[in-house]
């Protein structure tokens, strides 16, 4: 079955649960982020096979409410208002992927180990940037908890003149604003784009949304640029130009290598998700 929502509600966060440490970090996260942006929250867990009658399906669905029951709990102590939650059937990246359609963001734990088969392992993270249709967080790095959200520190954003990087700055320029952070802006190509005139652009851009800006450019490959400025970051943001489940984080891409070593929560805009975050 789709996710539905009534048009003139708002999209939430969406936060894949399972019984793992790292999904507890995405809820809590995802808890303080509605919170910030003054969204709904949407905790959905996945029950894996799909059919009513299977054997133990019963006793899986008893236990994943069991786990959402504690995660709303976790979620409303962390500050969020409006808490909804779910189990649904099927896998978790077909799943979160159909929940996209209809959310702000979706945020995930960047690997899971549980004995579920609605497990937010890091494949089911990797398979879904690819499909989601708004931007989707991994929560990895530092431990944040949900109150230890790095005061001070910048949000980052790869640039590199193309659609995707530009999806990805204008999210980045309204996660900025709602957290009330600086705007690192990183030239990842190897000749910056656009020059000055690219950069000033960019600036009033920010202004307009009351973000300070900073551009910077330096020698190397994007993977190591980024993951250098990330364990400054509070949060840093990616466009994704693949299409399909993984080819947007083949071996080797930017995506990819902020996803499996980034010191901070990782924001990627893959190539269905054009769209901005909405203000809060």
């Amino acid at each position: 079955m789709r996710n539905t929502r009534d048009d003139r509600s708002p999209a939430p966060v969406v936060v894949g649960v399972d019984d793992t440490t790292h999904a507890r970090e995405a809820v809590g996260w995802g808890a303080v982020e509605a919170a910030r942006l003054g969204a709904p929250l949407r905790l959905v867990a996945a029950s894996g096979l799909v059919g009513e009658h299977l054997p133990g399906r019963t006793g899986r669905d008893r236990r994943l409410h069991e786990v959402l029951a504690a995660a709303r709990a976790a979620a409303v102590e962390a500050g969020a208002a409006a808490v909804t939650t779910a189990v649904r059937s099927g896998y978790p990246a077909e799943v979160l992927a159909d929940e996209s359609r209809t959310a702000r963001l979706v945020v995930v734990g960047d690997r899971g180990a549980s004995r579920f088969e609605g497990a937010l392992a890091g494949s089911v993270a990797v398979s879904l940037l690819g499909r989601a249709e708004c931007p989707v967080v991994v929560v990895r790095g530092r431990p944040l908890g949900t109150t230890r959200a790095p005061a001070g520190l910048p949000v980052v954003v790869g640039l590199d003149g193309t659609p995707a990087a530009d999806a990805a700055l204008e999210v980045a320029l309204e996660l900025a604003a709602a957290r009330g952070a600086d705007l690192v802006v990183l030239h990842c190509a190897e000749q910056p784009v656009g020059g000055p005139a690219v950069d000033r652009l960019v600036a009033a851009r920010a202004a307009g949304r009351g973000v300070l800006v900073r551009v910077v450019s330096g020698a190397g490959h994007p993977d190591d640029l980024l993951l250098a400025e990330a364990r400054r970051a509070q949060l840093v943001v990616v466009g994704s130009r693949g299409r399909g489940d993984l080819a947007g984080l083949l071996l080797g891409s930017v995506s990819a290598a902020l996803v499996h070593g980034a010191d901070c929560p990782v924001v990627v805009v893959g190539p269905r998700a054009r769209r901005p975050v909405p203000a809060g």
